[in-house]
């Protein structure tokens, strides 16, 4: 068996053993309290694929391929293939413990990787390809990743950083012999399909410690260097079971699933574990994203549950309106990453019938820390007051525990107003970070500061109102910088909008609103600032609109305000002249 340092999120040396916990509780039980008698069943992932392949396993995972055509395998497939993945990872050396990187979109070839990398106690280590290429190379180093498997696309990255990353040993590129190409200058270069030709898939899945880690995910470092956060076999399979409940995702062997939101997003949300538990048909995208291309998915393949990031949603949304197409087949969305604008909401569900679950989370958290389901009392209240209460981040399922604290560490009440410090812990939520960094993450009671402003009501229901970077605070009292763009992203003309605080000499900050319009489409300042009238708070109102082509994202979808601020940063209020 093999295990990792207790508490610094290192690897242990190849060959070291640990004893499982559950192997001799004896030891951890306080005398007077009796032994449970229960088998010792380690929960790994590779428990998982084993289900899905005796139970599962002429079920499709459908995938755009990067070079085109649509491929099609089931879990039987997944299972031979991963297990051919296995065999070659350990003939080139492989050890657990070691890290093992991929740079790909959503396909089953990733998913061979992931499972096989797993089943033998490496770590997969999941790259977001939209970081700049010398962030992916800080990230590989830090890892110090022995293996990269990448996808046609990022072969420009790849020829970028392979110089700088010496402990990469081996490239694998996601394709076949075809689709090789020539002269690329990327050293120790195989196709994945050479790689594991022939293989056997008489390897040995599993039988180490449920702690060992499985997976690692960088945070997106818009604070300092990212971090990485190092998951275990325990904390995926738990993460997996309960988001499996009713009121979380609720999959189910019926699903048809789109996961577009992407493998290297933490875990695609879990999805990559959950559909194979339950033995859901999976739809993989590929590189293609755009509004046209998730509808002939949707459609071809009679998607009935998807996930994504809001813009992903917006796009599609657009193709909606533009074609005049419908969604038959798809019943339910769950989006997540960002706040839900209202204008989205009701669009997919007055007029598609589609029923959208509000999520968030964290990369921290696996990441599924709440789902917005709606509860009883909401229900007799009608539409309005359920899609108005959906626009909230939603309730903590089984397994993740919330409490809001103001800046001295005070617990404050669930009443739906008061505002603080969100702070969660659970068994699928970050203890420390990869090799220690960041220090002490957690307090003495343990638990994570998310970094976001919240409220919590006496249902259950969490708002997040705003990232305590981004809040915006001025006369003492906070802005929500994440209400104002919701809302102005209701406009017709209005594709995407982000508030900022500047600095302001009599209430310290001031929202200023800026605005990306949807093509052909034209608004001033003051018809921005009418539509927003009546719809938030007098002293919210920006004190200024200004237009730009396009709204910067960040590497998982979200706005990125950081450059914002750095764009804006000379900008003058003109409310600052009269406080003078």
């Amino acid at each position: 068996m093999f295990g990792f340092g207790k508490n610094k999120g290192e690897p242990a040396k190849a060959g070291a053993a640990t004893t499982p916990a559950a192997a001799a509780p004896a030891a951890s039980i306080p005398r007077g309290l009796m032994v449970g008698r229960m088998q010792d069943w380690q929960l790994t992932v590779d428990k998982v694929l084993d289900h899905a392949k005796a139970n599962h396993a002429h079920r499709e995972i459908v995938t755009r391929s990067v070079e085109g055509p649509i491929v099609r395998e089931t879990y039987g497939d997944l299972y031979a293939r991963a297990r051919q993945v296995s065999a070659a990872l350990l003939e080139d050396g492989v050890v657990p413990g070691d890290r093992i990187a991929t740079l790909a979109w959503n396909s089953g070839n990733h998913m061979e990787t992931w499972f096989g990398t797993m089943g033998i106690g490496s770590v997969l280590h999941t790259v977001n390809p939209r970081l700049f290429p010398e962030q992916i190379a800080w990230i590989l180093n830090h890892a110090e990743d022995t293996h990269l498997f990448f996808d046609l696309t990022f072969i420009p990255i790849v020829q970028k950083i392979h110089s700088i990353c010496p402990m990469v040993r081996r490239y694998v590129l996601l394709t076949d012999e075809g689709h090789m190409p020539r002269d690329t200058g990327i050293p120790n270069l195989v196709s994945y399909e050479r790689f594991i030709a022939g293989k056997t898939q008489d390897v040995t899945w599993g039988g180490f410690d449920e702690n060992t880690a499985a997976g690692l995910c960088y945070t997106s470092g818009t604070t300092g260097n990212p971090k990485g956060v190092l998951y275990s076999h325990r904390s995926n399979v738990l993460h997996t079971m309960f988001s499996l409940q009713k009121d979380c995702m609720g999959l189910g062997v019926e699903d048809t699933i789109l996961p577009i939101v992407p493998l290297f997003h933490a875990n695609a949300w879990g999805i990559t574990f959950s559909a194979p538990a339950v033995g859901a048909k999976l739809v993989m995208p590929g590189a293609k994203m755009d509004g046209e291309s998730v509808f002939q998915l949707l459609d071809s393949e009679k998607v009935t549950f998807s996930a994504a990031v809001p813009t992903v949603w917006l796009m599609l949304k657009q193709y909606l309106e533009e074609t005049g197409n419908t969604l038959p087949h798809l019943k339910r969305v769950v989006i997540g990453g960002s706040a839900v604008p209202e204008a989205i909401l009701k669009t997919f569900e007055d007029k598609y019938e589609v029923q959208v679950f509000h999520a968030w989370g964290m990369t921290e958290m696996s990441p599924m820390g709440s789902m917005g389901s709606t509860v009883p009392e909401f229900m007799a209240r009608g539409t309005d007051a359920v899609q108005k209460n959906k626009l909230k981040q939603g309730r903590a399922p089984f397994g993740v525990e919330y409490k809001i604290t103001d800046d001295d560490g005070k617990e404050l009440p669930r009443d739906g107003k008061s505002a603080g410090h969100l702070l969660v812990r659970g068994p699928a939520v970050a203890g420390s970070y990869f090799k220690g960094d960041g220090g002490q993450i957690l307090d003495k009671d343990g638990w994570f500061d998310t970094g976001d402003v919240a409220n919590l009501c006496e249902l259950g229901y969490m708002q997040i109102t705003d990232r305590a970077k981004d809040v915006i605070k001025s006369g003492g009292e906070w802005i929500s910088s994440i209400d104002i763009e919701n809302f102005a992203v209701g406009h017709p003309a209005v594709a995407n909008a982000a508030a900022i605080g500047l600095p302001h000499p009599k209430w310290d900050e001031r929202p200023l609103l800026i605005i990306e319009l949807k093509p052909g489409a034209s608004a001033s300042r003051e018809e921005i600032l009418n539509y927003l009238n009546g719809k938030i708070a007098k002293w919210w109102m920006p004190d200024d609109v200004q237009f730009i082509d396009k709204i910067p994202l960040g590497a998982t979808g979200k706005i990125n305000k950081l450059s914002l601020r750095q764009t804006f940063k000379e900008h003058k209020l003109p409310t600052i002249q009269a406080a003078e």
